[in-house]
């Protein structure tokens, strides 16, 4: 994400709806607003915001975090990009992304991303939210793998952001860390922000916005270093959470080297971090869906060099 936006409601807009409210502020068009809000990337007063339509007081607080390079002019489609599809309907599509492949355009990265993929494939897409990220609910680093939920319709992008944030989306991952966590299960409860030092980094700060992370060992390994695999579940979806989280508490994905996790006993290239399942609540119908993502080859063959 970029920048946060911080201001207060002023006395010609008390009343308003706070999509406007934000799109006069911040110079956005309320598609773009939209996008925010379903996100999870607008608060009032401290407390995100689930209702575009909600009218605010004067003197509101409303921060907003705005998207990196916001492009309103849409996506090219682009048939090169390979899709792995393994669901789709009127509603939702579930997508297994590769590692290295980005998901959407932002800071330096313009183009041959998963949604050109996606609009090529789909061109229903075009108009789901925000133009430079459409049918986006949830996001992947570039470097990790596995599961991503995308929504075909403007009401099912709204009812996946209600429950992304109500914690109603269960999103499980697989990781790699080294050395060997204290405790079996555990509760990673620290805020993350922007790094103070180094603003391109994430890092657990006293001001950083709530953020938890739950994780169990599956197995342990001994050579050619110590190391432990791990199930890590998803509580809040802040950026590079889980790879900010396990760093934290000495434990560096394998191959993270943006965080600690690059040594030379393991040559990976990428994290170790794949997005194994994913479960929901159907945005339509309610039922309930759940689906699983092997370990890719480079993965498994480090999986298997341990063993």
């Amino acid at each position: 994400m970029g920048e946060s936006f911080r201001f207060e409601v002023p006395a010609a807009l008390a009343g308003e709806r706070v999509d406007r409210i934000i799109a006069t502020a911040v110079e956005r068009s309320r598609r773009a607003v939209e996008a925010m809000v379903a996100g999870g990337d607008v608060t009032v007063d401290g407390v995100e915001v689930t209702n575009r339509s909600m009218r605010l007081p004067e003197a509101a607080v409303v921060e907003v975090q705005l998207p990196d390079e916001l492009d309103e002019t849409g996506i090219e489609p682009d048939h090169r990009i390979e899709l792995t599809v393994v669901h789709e309907d009127d509603s939702v599509l579930v997508v297994d992304k590769p590692a290295g492949l980005v998901v959407h355009p932002g800071a330096g990265v313009r183009s041959a991303t998963l949604v050109h993929g996606l609009v090529a494939r789909y061109p229903d897409l075009v108009g789901v939210g925000e133009s430079s990220r459409p049918g986006i609910v949830h996001r992947l680093d570039r470097g990790t793998s596995g599961l991503l939920v995308i929504a075909r319709t403007v009401e099912a992008l709204e009812a996946l952001g209600v429950a992304l944030r109500r914690r109603e989306i269960d999103r499980r991952y697989v990781c790699m860390v080294w050395g060997h966590p204290r405790r079996r299960k555990g509760i990673i409860d620290a805020p993350i922000g922007r790094s103070r030092s180094d603003r391109t980094r994430m890092a657990v700060v006293s001001d950083g916005r709530p953020s938890r992370t739950r994780y169990e060992v599956v197995s342990q390994f001994t050579e050619p270093a110590a190391t432990a695999q791990l199930d890590c579940a998803l509580e809040t979806g802040r950026t590079h959470q889980i790879r900010v989280h396990l760093s934290s508490i000495g434990h560096p994905v394998v191959g993270d080297a943006r965080y600690g996790g690059d040594r030379p006993a393991i040559v990976l290239g990428r994290p170790f971090l794949h997005a194994a399942r994913l479960a929901f609540r159907h945005p339509v119908g309610g039922e309930q869906m759940s689906f699983e993502s092997p370990l890719p080859a480079d993965l498994e063959a480090v999986v298997e060099g341990l063993r």
